[in-house]
């Protein structure tokens, strides 16, 4: 079993950029410039926005973080986002997810400009991705794609199981999956809860990417020998063995799905840190003027 190392690949991948960035500003340039709009205290989502911020300061990015309160109303948040739209040294911004409930997500994501639409939810970004043109794929699954082609797993020809079909990890993870590149080429079944016989599909997969939000819910009479295992989910469970009074757990049993698995990802640690870092790749092709 290899363990699909998100941290020590997200890594490679920040020296890469802080390099790229150190060149356009030695000659003359200027340096990419996320923001990131946070609005109320959630937990989760100042943890994830935090972590954002200083992975801009490490790769030499400029970063500005504009905190709302969790009542502001659904015009005064588009506002903020037209601010940005029209900022030209704002190079991409996202509006960190979950939103309060006065507000509509979908017409903030659809408020972005596509060219400055980094996490790659507007539907313009969702269309030509799905068209396979140039446009900022989501962080999430660009991650995944990232950590096959890094440690080059074979996806041509290949069974590979989805399970999820949100918006923005199963649904284009699969049209991934599919595209007739590499990473690609793999024949996807999308499963869903509404998907019949679900072991008997996953354990056909050469190829498991689980992104359920359901803790430990893929277990080894569920997966085949040689299996490549994506594990996206990440989720506190209580233990009172921890410091915090909790551990993160994904949604595939580990101890268990690792010994049958050829290739497998850690959580934390796995697809995670792959997510930020893809996060700051489409930053500095929206600061170098391209969706590519």
């Amino acid at each position: 079993m290899i363990l699909l190392d998100g941290i020590k690949t997200s890594q490679e991948l920040r020296t890469e950029i802080a390099t790229e960035v150190n060149n356009i500003v030695q000659n003359g340039g200027k340096r990419p410039h996320l923001a990131a709009v946070l609005v109320g205290n959630n937990g989760a989502s100042v943890t994830y926005v935090n972590a954002k911020i200083k992975a801009c300061e490490e790769v030499g990015f400029t970063s500005t973080l504009i905190k709302l309160s969790d009542t502001i109303s659904e015009s005064e948040l588009l506002l903020e986002v037209e601010k940005l739209n029209s900022d030209p040294e704002i190079d991409g911004f996202i509006v960190q997810l979950p939103l309060p409930l006065q507000i509509d997500e979908k017409k903030i994501i659809l408020s972005i400009r596509p060219e400055k639409d980094v996490d790659g939810f507007h539907p313009e970004n969702v269309g030509r991705m799905a068209l396979g043109m140039p446009c900022f794929i989501p962080a999430t699954p660009a991650g995944i794609i990232e950590l096959l082609d890094r440690y080059n797993i074979e996806t041509g020809g290949k069974h590979c199981v989805v399970l999820g079909r949100s918006h923005i990890v199963g649904q284009p993870i699969s049209l991934l999956m599919a595209r007739n590149t590499y990473p690609g080429n793999s024949t996807v079944t999308l499963c869903h809860s509404h998907t019949r016989h679900l072991s008997e599909i996953v354990r056909t997969a050469d190829i498991l990417i689980a992104a359920v939000g359901r803790p430990n819910f893929v277990t080894a009479d569920m997966v085949k020998e040689g299996v490549v295992v994506i594990d996206v989910g990440i989720t506190r469970v209580v233990d009172k063995t921890k410091k915090s009074g909790y551990r993160i757990v994904g949604d595939v049993d580990f101890d268990s799905v690792s010994q049958k698995a050829a290739f497998i990802t850690p959580v934390p640690g796995g697809v995670g840190p792959m997510t930020i870092v893809s996060l700051l790749k489409n930053t500095l092709k929206a600061a170098r003027g391209k969706k590519a």
